[in-house]
């Protein structure tokens, strides 16, 4: 067709399709680069978090932000050895640490060397974590607890018992390891101990105090009452709070408030996320076949997107949301092992690192149920189900659909399966009109668009 065959019309819509398309691949461009940018900035740190390692004796020494530090402090000494042995106090206290020990592990916490007599412990240490200041919280709790049920045994025999005091903050500090060793014990230093240590100095025997820094970060989870204030040099005064429980409604011992319930599990793994996110799109990069150009990292994280879309506008709860995007966000996984069968592989790979992560046998059961349901030909079961296989062709109904198809056709040539241009189409037209949205949501927000599509390739066919 020569260029007097189009009508002013048909050229100001033909630019204005290709203005809209170039919008889209700008904002596609732009989300990758973020990420891009997020993985850059994660590999620089790393690298200079090496350079910071003593070839000669493997110390380390590195500034980090956003930790949280527990200090616990044991008093009263004077009286516990009057009239007892050495080797009997020290037993006890050994006990105590112990226990301490199994604490800080369970809720994935780091031990810090002690100072003095005292018990320190932090989150944020050795790894980053957005739920550290919540995991410290659920620990501060478990050793309250146990402190008031040793102490109580201990008053049965008449015996005096340590005054114990727990104070928590959030903040900034430098941190010591020797990397050659395999059990790290790090040292601490700076504003974030020294402010956890005056803290735990204010509050009672038995009390879980904590700054106003950490109280903003779990106050969402926890029951606080106000406790006072604590003068801080350039800043005034830092409230502080008393850390009583988890709130009522997330509690599976409501009157305790110890056991978190379901409902605080799903705030928490959503809270989580980003962290799996971000271990995930970073597996991804380093280690996909580079031939992957649709499926590629970007594509799990515009699946992960939909799903939650998709999934608020079907009405989902809280907790399949999380299903949902933790399926979407492994189903791709597996082809860093084969492209044949990935599904399999990205539900071996999901149940391996999700147990990590404390979700249940229930859920990765669930989730590995969703991703199957992506293997084609596609039958999903459950409204989940229907939600992911969506996701994954979202990109049939939208205005990106020519350059990721491009990517998709560019991927298949590379992977084997060499078909031209016009075989490329056909095989378009065939599994466009084959194809069904599973969902309300999708239906109405891509059925339309895809139509547009497939008179689009109809035209391109050569017969």
């Amino acid at each position: 067709m020569d260029i007097e065959d189009y009508t002013t019309d048909k050229i100001e819509a033909l630019l204005q399709t290709n203005t809209r398309l170039n919008e889209q691949v700008k904002h596609l461009t732009k989300q990758n680069e973020a990420q891009l940018e997020l993985i850059r900035e994660l590999e620089a740190h790393i690298k200079e978090f090496e350079k910071k390692i003593s070839k000669k004796d493997g110390q380390v020494s590195v500034r980090r932000n956003g930790i949280t530090v527990m200090f616990i402090q044991f008093s009263g000494f004077k009286e516990i050895m009057k009239g007892a042995s050495t080797g009997t106090f020290y037993d006890k206290l050994d006990e105590i640490h112990m226990t301490f020990d199994r604490i800080i592990e369970k809720h994935k916490l780091d031990r810090i060397k002690n100072v003095g007599d005292n018990y320190v412990c932090g989150g944020g240490i050795a790894e980053k974590r957005s739920t550290h200041p919540v995991d410290i919280a659920l620990a501060a709790l478990e050793m309250q607890k146990f402190i008031q049920q040793f102490s109580e045994e201990h008053s049965e025999d008449n015996e005096h018992f340590w005054d114990v005091k727990i104070g928590i903050h959030s903040g900034n500090g430098t941190v010591e390891f020797n990397s050659k060793k395999k059990k790290k014990l790090y040292a601490l230093s700076g504003e974030v101990i020294n402010t956890a240590s005056r803290v735990s100095d204010l509050g009672e025997p038995g009390q879980v105090v904590i700054s106003d820094y950490t109280y903003e970060l779990i106050k969402g989870y926890f029951t606080c009452d106000y406790f006072g204030e604590l003068p801080v040099k350039y800043r005034g005064a830092m409230g502080l709070y008393d850390l009583k429980r988890i709130k009522r409604m997330y509690s599976a011992d409501r009157k305790i408030g110890l056991l978190p319930n379901e409902v605080f599990m799903t705030k928490y793994h959503l809270k989580e996320f980003n962290d799996l996110e971000e271990r995930v799109l970073n597996y991804l990069q380093k280690n996909l076949p580079k031939h992957l150009y649709y499926h590629d990292y970007s594509h799990t994280i515009d699946v992960v997107n939909q799903a939650e879309l998709i999934g608020y506008g079907e009405g989902v709860t809280d907790e399949e949301i999380l299903l949902l995007k933790t399926a979407a966000l492994f189903h791709d996984i597996g082809h860093t092992i084969s492209s044949p069968g990935h599904e399999e592989h990205s539900c071996d790979i999901a149940r391996e690192w999700l147990t990590e992560y404390n979700y249940s046998e229930t859920q990765i059961d669930q989730i590995c149920d969703i991703i199957m349901a992506t293997k084609m030909p596609p039958n999903p079961q459950t409204l989940l189900q229907r939600i992911i296989c969506d996701s994954d062709l979202d990109y049939l109904g939208r205005m990106d659909f020519i350059p990721t198809s491009n990517a998709l056709y560019r991927e298949l040539n590379e992977s084997g399966m060499e078909m031209t241009l016009n075989e490329w189409n056909k095989l378009q037209i065939k599994f466009l009109t084959n194809h069904v949205f599973y969902t309300e949501t999708s239906q109405r927000l891509r059925e339309v668009n895809k139509q547009s599509q497939i008179e689009r390739i109809e035209k391109l066919i050569v017969e």
